[in-house]
């Protein structure tokens, strides 16, 4: 159990990673909104952000037999700092994926893709680990998030396995950890029948609608005296 004072000084350490969840949140909101007024097109439906507790960083230290030390948990937990990105279909996964990596600032750090080779349970996500600069008063310190990519489908899976998941742990009757990954064959399914339908919506679209240029909209602000 963490005293008081040591979940303060716990505290000042995470806010460097909060910054950096600020710092992924605005990246991707510029990269969405940029999409949106050149293609009138958003590959992000929506960003979840978390950070661990300390008690949460305190634990898993300990399941690695690991020093519970500020120090250990900056080096050996990567998912301190975590971002999960919602896109509509693989296709926007990907893309989103390219334009992450190619930022300058961004450092990738370990990639894992679950989408082209899902988990034995089904699970589909496209992970990234990455570092990234975050810029404070009296110095600049690196900071590792962990990414997460995934479709509304895949999110939709993941959120309902993960429950039904703690009510087992890891004592899952079998037949439910066969229809789990059952569903997740139809999830996967699911997106390519929309991604197909999407594909489809736009060789309509193209052949029917004349180009245009998108039209300017900024935002208003309120006159100052």
């Amino acid at each position: 159990m963490m005293d008081k004072q040591m979940v303060m000084e716990w505290a000042k350490m995470l806010m460097s990673y909060k910054f950096a969840l600020d710092e992924i949140s605005t990246k991707l909101t510029i990269l969405n909104e940029e999409l949106q007024f050149i293609q009138n097109y958003n590959p992000i439906e929506h960003v979840k952000t978390r950070i661990k507790s300390p008690e949460g960083i305190v634990e898993k230290l300990q399941r690695k037999g690991l020093e519970v030390s500020k120090e250990n948990a900056a080096e050996h937990i990567r998912d301190i700092a975590g971002v999960r990105v919602i896109c509509s279909f693989t296709t926007d996964v990907y893309r989103v994926y390219d334009m992450i990596r190619s930022q300058g600032d961004v450092e990738v750090i370990e990639e894992k893709d679950y989408i082209k080779n899902p988990k034995p349970n089904g699970y589909q996500s496209l992970h990234m680990i990455i570092r990234i600069p975050i810029f404070l008063s009296d110095r600049t310190e690196h900071v590792t998030v962990e990414i997460q990519l995934r479709t509304i489908a895949m999110d939709f899976w993941a959120s309902l396995e993960h429950k039904i998941y703690y009510q087992f742990h890891d004592d899952m009757p079998a037949s439910i950890r066969e229809q789990l990954k059952a569903t997740a064959d139809m999830i996967g399914m699911l997106d390519q029948r929309m991604l197909g339908l999407k594909e489809e919506v736009n060789k309509f679209s193209n052949a029917s609608e004349p180009e245009q240029a998108p039209a300017l909209q900024m935002p208003m602000y309120p006159m100052t005296k």
